[in-house]
């Protein structure tokens, strides 16, 4: 596991060589390019793919999706986004992570949380030691209850065992 990005890089620093880069990559330096950079470098966190191809088509009505797709795999593959897959299946970006991290998602409230590779460690070497199996953290997403949702859940189920007494 390896982090992508550096936490002491500033946003700007980090967006600063896109240009020679994507062109060191075989990639033209186009208007729509221009505008994904633009989207990426005033996004924070997670976003899905359809939520950049809107926000450029604000800048560019002329936005092609395949060409921020592709555009996406090459800055993922130059650190400064990854990819990752939410609760639902949708694909996500996380914009200059910081570190290594997965995801929770309770599926009573739909909240989400980052899980960083240290709270994943007892499961990462669980599956290593007893399937043989490497675990890419970046693409774990667990889906369950958290704390508040469980306790309503379990609340409403006492009470209808209440009820039913009651009859």
């Amino acid at each position: 596991m390896r982090a992508t990005g550096s936490p002491t890089t500033t946003p700007d620093a980090a967006w600063a060589g896109v240009r020679d880069r994507l062109r060191a990559r075989g990639l033209r330096w186009t208007p729509q390019r221009r505008t994904l950079i633009e989207v990426l470098s005033q996004t924070d966190g997670h976003v899905t793919g359809a939520e950049l191809v809107e926000r450029c088509r604000e800048i560019d009505p002329g936005t092609i999706p395949s060409t921020v797709y592709r555009t996406l795999d090459v800055l993922e593959e130059l650190g400064l986004l990854s990819h990752s897959h939410a609760a639902d299946g949708r694909e996500e970006f996380h914009v200059l992570p910081a570190a290594v991290h997965g995801h929770l998602h309770c599926i009573g409230c739909h909240t989400t949380w980052e899980i960083e590779a240290d709270e994943a460690a007892g499961l990462v070497e669980s599956m290593e030691q007893r399937r043989g199996f490497a675990v890419d953290v970046t693409h774990l997403s667990i889906a369950g209850r958290c704390t508040d949702c469980t306790a309503s859940l379990e609340t409403a189920a006492s009470k209808k065992a209440g009820d039913a007494w009651a009859s």
